[in-house]
């Protein structure tokens, strides 16, 4: 109970110097696509392709028909959505 707790704690003083003090993702990879039956990471878990930022190492979905990357939780969403309509 007291770990959970202190872990929360933590991750939100995490989160919150992040905001203030963290990268600011300005200088990406090049995009890469995972093909086959190799392990893809989470980030390209949404479209197959990611790229990451060259100063912190974070990975961010990669959209190729807009040549964006996907970083708010609503372009998810978004995306998620178009991408059903053209399954159905």
């Amino acid at each position: 109970m007291i770990s959970k707790l202190r872990d929360t704690f933590f991750g939100f003083i995490a989160k919150l110097l992040d905001a203030f003090f963290g990268c600011r993702h300005s200088h990406y990879s090049f995009p890469v696509t995972i093909r086959g039956k190799a392990r893809r990471p989470q980030a390209a878990s949404l479209t197959g392709t990611y790229v990451a930022c060259l100063d912190c190492g974070k990975e961010f979905p990669y959209d190729w028909q807009e040549m964006a990357v996907i970083t708010s939780p609503e372009r998810h969403r978004e995306h998620l959505a178009e991408l059903a309509k053209h399954a159905a």
